[in-house]
């Protein structure tokens, strides 16, 4: 599910202006102290760093420690901490589009905006394949970022809106909506750097079908017990088939965060 704060949640906190992440957002890679303890460079130095001409994807998830994203009724508020929501609205800020799943908007009914920290708010994109979505949720009222609903192609007439949003068709596929041709289309505007935010099923069939270049996976000192799960993939009968990815660690607050990098 997304990390982000609609509703139930008390007053924001002021919006974080640190100076290295000020400096980071105007290219300066080498302004942040060295010291990796106190430096934001050595989390988003390489980051910063990629190429903004080219594709990038990059998906992130919060989990518990049993591995769940969410209580079995789907409930995910607030399953990491503050840290953890501060680097998501820094990762928006990062990307040109931030990309969600339909059940995500359904249940969090979230922004997807930057407002915690300085930095521009993305082109948000939301995968509907059968039109689920009504126009009542607020990505669709609210005005404050282009807002794109991606849909299969027959389920999408010409010059077809959701609220504010474009609705985009996009070819089916056998399993469903092919994530290459999400980023190929999203790519052909513009958009080429992304940030999948949620939910558990949107990031597994990306990370299914190749189409990550990096995952970053929060996992908060919390047990369910019971619950959605986050990752999801086909199932393999010998751990050598398994995906052992390059990783980085970072905590954010009282949450550890894995970035697993699948094109080292």
């Amino acid at each position: 599910m997304t990390l982000d704060d609609p509703g139930a949640l008390p007053p924001e906190p002021g919006r974080d202006d640190d100076p290295q992440w000020l400096a980071l957002l105007e290219g300066q890679i080498d302004a942040a102290p060295a010291d990796p303890a106190t430096s934001l460079d050595d989390l988003y130095g390489p980051l910063c760093a990629v190429r903004r001409d080219g594709p990038f994807a990059i998906g992130h998830l919060a989990q518990s420690l049993d591995g769940c994203i969410a209580t079995a009724s789907g409930m995910s508020r607030w399953l990491s901490g503050d840290g953890d929501l501060l680097h998501t609205h820094r990762m928006r800020a990062l990307c040109d589009a931030v990309v969600v799943g339909v059940d995500t908007v359904l249940n969090d009914n979230p922004q997807l905006t930057v407002r915690r920290c300085a930095g521009p708010n993305p082109v948000r994109v939301v995968i509907d394949p059968e039109r689920r979505l009504d126009g009542s949720q607020r990505v669709f009222r609210d005005g404050a970022a282009t807002t794109l609903v991606l849909a299969a192609a027959d389920r999408v007439q010409a010059g077809d809106r959701l609220g504010q949003a474009e609705v985009v068709a996009v070819p089916r596929s056998e399993c469903g909506l092919d994530p290459h041709e999400i980023r190929r289309l999203l790519a052909c505007r513009g958009f080429r750097w992304l940030f999948i935010e949620g939910g558990g099923n949107t990031v597994s069939r990306f990370l299914a079908a190749g189409a990550l270049d990096r995952l970053q996976i929060t996992v908060a000192p919390v047990i369910i017990g019971s619950g959605r799960p986050g990752i999801r993939l086909p199932e393999v009968a010998d751990l050598r088939d398994s995906l052992r990815p390059r990783t980085r660690r970072f905590v954010l607050g009282d949450d550890i965060m894995i970035e697993c990098d699948f094109r080292a």
